[in-house]
């Protein structure tokens, strides 16, 4: 029985890596892509504000209006991919605790170093910052070209 409690924990490990890696690189993905469309809309709403008419006028306002949208869904999703991270952070502490408590009742304790346990917390505080980092970057960027343009 306890070596199916250790396998079912071991793929509950992976399961959970693999959920993290999926929200990591979708946050990622987004980020660069809300950069790319958010800045090249930022400077379509700068061109357009050249002109003098008032179609050229409402042009510029659709882009803005879309700009603000895809910095309140890069927020939005930034705010789900960082909160996910944190469960899978306390899942996989949860797991690990289990783990080391099951190694060290059978005596084979010494054969897992507990400080991984914390490296693996400053590898979701990496991945978090990253992904903040990123989701800035897509907010800051299309900002300053909007209004400086």
């Amino acid at each position: 029985m306890l070596g199916q409690v250790h396998d079912h924990i071991v793929r509950e490990l992976g399961e959970s890596s693999r959920t993290d890696t999926i929200f990591v690189l979708t946050a990622i993905m987004f980020n660069l892509l809300a950069l790319a469309v958010s800045s090249g809309m930022a400077v379509a709403a700068v061109e357009e504000r050249a002109g003098t008419y008032s179609e050229v006028n409402l042009a510029a306002q659709t882009y803005d209006i879309l700009l603000a949208v895809f910095i309140g869904m890069t927020l939005l999703i930034n705010a789900v991919a960082v909160a996910a991270l944190a469960f899978g952070r306390r899942n996989r502490r949860t797991l690990l605790d289990g783990l080391v408590a099951m190694y060290r009742d059978n005596e084979v304790d010494r054969y897992y170093d507990p400080s991984l346990v914390s490296n693996y917390g400053v590898r979701y505080l990496l991945f978090g910052g990253v992904i903040v980092s990123l989701a800035l970057t897509a907010i800051v960027v299309p900002i300053i070209i909007r209004l400086t343009g």
